[in-house]
């Protein structure tokens, strides 16, 4: 076993390594609050910040709010509200956390598909007077879409209803309903009260009938599933080239690369072998998942942006077609016929809808027909492309399995598309 390997067998055992979560919310659920909570009691806020939030505090006639800690725009502190992707950072004894705060306005939806797609963790806030809202229902619906391995779900403001456990219980059983509808195995629920502070980093003992994990020690704790011997995936970003040789740059998508390995370029198929793999630092013996790394190899071939190295004894799928899980971003609606554009990792194509078969009820997260998917929809098409591309379902490659569709005038973002499957006429399609 190489040290590469070995660590990466770590990091599965235990909880260990850069942890990324998503932060969600529905409006005036406290989200805010509950992740300045986190900072200001994990100490990851500086002197100067601090004194500048607790002048603001002031100014509002207010003791010192937590939520500015994280709204840091101008519009965002004078409407209360949050609108933009943050990124903030946190340090426990076992890991670095890294705080994506997404947006809870429903007009943002976007803001959140883009928070939630490398996330290791989803963080839904719920007010415990209100349960589960239209927009919560929204995130989990996107938590799921993204296939996010932890759902951890924040019931806020537990204070306001005297520490009710019942009250607490009603949540957590909606919630479990409708994590089990979009397809989320696992709900894991805490009562807290960001303003207070109950259970966020310290345990409370105004709620004796919570045997749990504080929301801090949870962070800190839960395991990040590694796919084990996965197969390499290496997108080609930019192509370098000195003299007589040619590197081939990106980052690692999954699985490892070794001098001597034998690969595939696909869509081609092209069969050759790594010569060499180096980063910044100079040749390495194995680089990994999300190593930014140069490769040359034994053979000169036209290689592209956008075309994959894959191992040679498990390539991706080269298709025309796939059935793919669209979250609708743009400000047009998506129906059969649309001719888009395809933007699979570096890759551009020219696409079509071919057909829209569903979207997801929002208030049930149960899937119903549908002929169109408008903005902040959740539905199924099948979508086919002018070109092959060298796919993975979403399932087993977050990276490959993953597209935009673009307009093709301006190139807006229309939707992101999760590939679920193949159309039957592209089985078996490997090059």
């Amino acid at each position: 076993m190489t040290l590469l390997e070995a660590k990466t067998t770590q990091r599965a055992a235990g909880a260990t390594g850069l942890l990324r979560v998503a932060t969600a919310g529905s409006v005036d659920d406290g989200k805010s609050t509950l992740v300045g909570r986190l900072l200001y009691d994990g100490k990851a806020v500086l002197a100067d910040t601090l004194q500048a939030v607790s002048s603001a505090s002031r100014a509002r006639g207010a003791e010192l709010d937590l939520s500015l800690l994280v709204d840091g725009l101008r519009g965002e502190r004078e409407q209360g509200i949050t609108i933009d992707v943050a990124h903030r950072y946190l340090s426990t004894a076992s890991r670095d956390v890294v705080l994506v705060d997404c947006p809870g306005h429903v007009e943002y939806t976007r803001n959140t598909v883009t928070g939630m797609s490398s996330a290791d963790v989803a963080l839904l806030l719920v007010d415990v007077r209100n349960g589960l809202v239209e927009q919560t229902r929204r995130h989990a619906a996107v938590a799921a879409l993204l296939r996010v391995p932890h759902l951890i779900l924040a019931v806020n403001k537990i204070d306001l209803v005297d520490y009710d456990e019942e009250a607490f219980a009603r949540v957590v059983t909606d919630a479990e309903a409708y994590a089990k509808e979009v397809g989320i195995a696992q709900v894991t629920a805490v009562p807290v009260s960001a303003k207070s502070g109950d259970n966020v980093t310290t345990k409370s003992d105004r709620t004796p009938w919570y045997e749990g994990p504080t929301l801090l020690d949870l962070l800190a704790s839960v395991e990040v599933p590694v796919r084990a011997n996965a197969p390499l995936r290496l997108p080609v970003q930019w192509v370098a080239r000195g003299g007589d040789t040619r590197r081939y740059t990106g980052t690692i998508a999954s699985g490892i690369a070794r001098p001597g390995d034998e690969v595939l370029v696909q869509p081609s198929g092209r069969r050759t072998r790594i010569v060499s793999v180096e980063d910044a630092d100079g040749p390495l013996d194995a680089a990994g998942e999300g190593a930014a790394v140069a490769v040359t190899l034994t053979d000169e071939l036209h290689v592209g942006r956008g075309e994959l190295i894959v191992a040679a004894d498990e390539p991706a799928e080269v298709v025309r077609e796939f059935v793919a899980d669209l979250a609708v971003v743009g400000d047009r609606p998506v129906v059969a016929g649309d001719r888009v554009l395809v933007r699979h990792t570096g890759k551009l194509v020219r696409g079509l809808v071919r057909e829209v078969t569903d979207t997801v009820d929002i208030d049930t997260g149960r899937r119903r027909p549908a002929d169109r998917l408008q903005t902040n929809d959740i539905g199924r098409a099948t979508i086919a492309v002018a070109e092959p591309l060298a796919v993975d379902p979403y399932g087993v490659d977050r990276t490959t399995g993953a597209a935009l569709l673009l307009t093709e005038r301006t190139g807006d973002t229309i939707a992101a598309a999760l590939v679920r499957r193949l159309t039957t006429e592209n089985q078996g399609a490997r090059s």
